[in-house]
This record gives C-alpha cells, structure tokens and sequence, in this order.
C-alpha cells in the first residue's frame, strides 16, 4: 500500500510520460501547473458538488427507511434486505441498468410521456442536469448502506430512554429529536465519513454512464481526471501530482468532519 503512494509521490515532481524517452525532476510544476488549470478547477468543482449530493440524499433517505422498518415482522426483514441489495452490486453494473432506464426511451421516460409529458429531460445527456443525475444514481446505491447502519443504531437505543421521556410528557418528534438522534451520532459519523469517501473516488459509475461528458468535463470528477491524465493522455507526472491534491483533500475533510461529529456522540 505504501509503495504506490510513494512512487505517486517521485513521479509528482517529474515530467514522466510513457512516451517521452527520459524523465526530468521538475520541482512544483506539476502543482503550480494544475492550481492554475481550469480543466482542474472544474474537476474539483464537480467533485464538490457531486460529494455534497452523495452525502446528504443517502443520509436523509436511509435515517427515514431506517425508522420506516425499525419493526418487528417478516415483512420489514425481508424490506431490509431488499433496500441493501444495491450494495452488494458493482457500480458498473448498476450504472448499465440506470443508463438504459435514463436513455431516451427508456422506462423513466417513457412513463413521463405516458403522464403527459411532451418532452422529457436527458437524464443523462443534459449538461444541466447530467451530474444531478449521477448524483442521484450514486445515493440511490448507498442508500441501503445507510439504512443499515442507522437502524443498528435505532436498535442500540436503550428502550427505558423512550419511556422516561414519554412519561415526561414528550411526544414522537421531541422523542426523536431529544433521545433518538443523539444516540444515533455514532451512525451519522460513519455514514458521512463512509459517503464523503464515495464523492471522492466516484469513477466506475461516471466512466459508464457519461464518460465525463456531456460536453466537456460537466461531469468529470477529480477521480476521473486523474485515470484520464495517466492512462489516456499519458501524463503520468501530473496525474500522479493531482492524484495526491486528491488524497490531502480527502484526508483533510475527512479528518475535520470526523472531529467535528465525534463531538455530537453521547455515551451511555
């Protein structure tokens, strides 16, 4: 694991290019070349907004599946199993299954038509709404994973925290807000660390689905650009040298989420 990150980091100050026949040290370059490049900036700007997607829409559908199933029954068993399925599949494959409902004439159009609608949006063709689109894809696959971890926390809810507060006069949405979510930090804190690392790496599903496009780079992450440096445009210094901006932003963000939600868990 370490020999990779170091070799990324020699090659980060380096010209190095599969088909350039010697490799010269070239100090910041590479750097001070991507702050300045715009391609970057809006790679970086993709990366942003399509992480603030994945974050947010599977935290708030998967906390409210969670409490939709936190019941006793065959039935909800079976539900929770069903939600968590998505996880279990390769991005590749339920980026093949989304395109061709999003196409043209794919399911969801279709139906949009049979509602009345004239002219359905390009789900996937839209520059304006591309990368909404594999936002959505993305959190409609974690959304199980999310669920998951919530109910094992609404589960871990002591049951005499409930009734205390009950018998205080308080009704389900104070209960929920006063007993219940506190308790559920824990879940909140694995779940935005484990879905800010999605945004981040988010490749599998942006290769299959638009290629980076429609048009140029609206929906071409951090994550893809680096693979399109390296390995298509064979610029390995300056793939190697975006590849590590990616990882100090990763680690910093990641580390002052943690820090900060840590700080909202309750023990008992």
């Amino acid at each position: 694991m370490l020999a990779p990150i170091v070799l990324s980091v020699a090659y980060s100050f380096t010209n190095a290019n599969q088909f350039a026949p010697e490799t010269h040290f070239t100090g910041l370059d590479n750097y001070t070349r991507l702050l300045g490049d715009e391609e970057f900036l809006t790679a970086l700007k993709v990366t942003t907004i399509l992480t603030l997607i994945v974050v947010i829409v599977p935290n708030v559908c998967g906390l409210a599946v969670a409490l939709l199933l936190d019941r006793d029954g065959w039935l909800y068993k079976a539900l929770r199993s069903v939600f968590f399925v998505p996880v279990v599949l390769s991005a590749v494959v339920v980026s093949v299954v989304w395109q061709a409902m999003l196409t043209d004439d794919g399911l969801v159009n279709t139906v949009l038509r049979s509602l009345g609608v004239d002219t359905p949006p390009g789900w996937l063709s839209d520059p304006d709404i591309a990368l909404y689109s594999v936002g959505f894809i993305i959190s409609w696959q974690m959304l199980g994973f999310c669920a998951v971890v919530y109910l094992a926390g609404l589960q871990g809810v002591p049951q005499e925290l409930h009734e205390a507060a009950a018998i205080d006069g308080a009704g389900p949405w104070l209960r929920f807000r006063k007993v219940t979510w506190p308790m559920l930090a824990p879940a909140l804190t694995i779940n935005t660390v484990m879905l800010l690392i999605t945004g981040f790496k988010a490749y599998d599903h942006i290769q299959v689905l638009t290629n980076g496009g429609p048009g140029t780079g609206t929906t071409a992450t951090l994550a893809f650009s680096v693979v399109q440096t390296g390995f298509t445009a064979n610029r390995t210094g300056e793939a190697s040298a975006m590849a590590l901006i990616m990882l100090v932003i990763v680690a910093v963000v990641s580390s002052v989420v943690l820090r900060f939600l840590q700080r909202r868990e309750v023990d008992f």
